[in-house]
Formats: structure tokens, C-alpha cells, sequence
């Protein structure tokens, strides 16, 4: 079994709380459940890649497909890079009025703290909010079969580095990850 890089972790925790955080600021039906810390986050990831890998094996049991998807809408997971996934979140989002943080970095810039704003400075900031708003897109490709490819393509090129305040407790400027 291959095992992801605990910055590949960490960064699928930081695109949770991005997730969170927009779905809060969209508020009604999009508010999700209450903040997951790290710990609780990396428990119910465990939880679902159980199921998961029960399901695949057939030794699931009845209700592990509800279970799997109840941890699925929980963690957010693969909000970012499912393009089903994020053209429901568009839909409903449009329903409720939509906001500027769904179009504009300035807007979208705001979901960050102040710290993470300073952590990332300004060429940082405008690249995660390059990145998240650009997955955003993933809802768009219908009519043209390559965009899709290209717009993964822009999505790849501005991977964010870590850097939400939960991920550094001590308030440090900067993460130290020793593995």
C-alpha cells in the first residue's frame, strides 16, 4: 500500500477548511457542519478509507454505502477537484444569491486570516486564490472537451502551499514539518 506524503494530507485538511470556510460565508443550506479539528478530520478520513476499502472487498456491511457518504458530505471530500461536485455547489450557491468570493480574488482573498495573508504575502495570496477560484471552474467545461484538461492544467500550476493558521499552532511564521 502506497502512502500519501504528510503534506498531501495536510493539504487535503487545508482544502477542507477552505471548503468550510465558503460554505459558511454562503450560509442557509451551504453552512456545513461544525469545524472539524486536524485530529477529528484525520479520524473520519480514516473512517471513510475503511469503508471504503470494505466496500471494494464486498465485506461492507448494508449500510456502509450510507456511512460512506455521510463522511463523504462531512469531510468535503473532493469539494475542490470533483466536477460534479462543484457545479452542485455552484447550482445551489446561485439559488441562494451567490457571492463575490465565488468570482473575485479580492473577495475570495477575504475567506484568509490576517496571519495566513502575511504567511502567504501578496504573490501567495493571489496564488491560492488563483488556485481555489480556478477549481471553481470545473463546473464550466461542458460545451468544450478540452477544457477540462485545461483548466487541471491551471489548477496544477498553482498548488498552494500550506498554510492555514490550524496547521500552525505555535503561531510561527512559517511550518516546520519533520517527517
Amino acid at each position: 500500500m502506497t502512502r500519501a506524503p504528510v503534506s498531501e494530507m495536510l493539504l487535503e485538511y487545508q482544502h477542507y477548511l477552505m471548503a468550510h470556510r465558503l460554505r459558511s460565508l454562503l450560509g442557509g443550506r451551504l453552512t456545513p457542519q461544525g469545524l472539524l479539528t486536524l485530529p477529528e478530520y484525520a479520524s473520519r478520513r480514516i473512517q471513510r478509507q475503511d469503508l471504503a476499502r470494505q466496500m471494494i472487498t464486498r465485506a461492507s456491511p448494508p449500510e456502509a454505502m450510507k456511512s460512506l457518504d455521510r463522511l463523504t458530505d462531512e469531510l468535503m471530500f473532493g469539494f475542490w477537484l470533483n466536477p460534479a461536485e462543484v457545479t452542485a455547489f455552484l447550482r445551489a450557491a446561485i439559488r441562494q444569491g451567490s457571492h463575490p468570493a465565488l468570482g473575485e480574488a479580492s473577495a475570495f482573498a477575504r475567506l484568509l486570516t490576517p496571519t495566513e495573508q502575511a504567511r502567504l504575502g501578496e504573490s501567495g495570496t493571489e496564488r491560492v486564490c488563483r488556485y481555489y477560484l480556478t477549481c471553481l471552474h470545473l463546473a464550466s467545461p461542458g460545451a468544450d472537451p478540452h477544457a477540462l484538461e485545461h483548466i487541471f492544467q491551471r489548477i496544477d500550476a498553482n498548488v498552494p502551499p500550506l498554510f492555514a493558521d490550524e496547521l500552525n499552532p505555535n503561531g510561527q511564521p512559517g511550518l516546520s514539518l519533520s517527517v
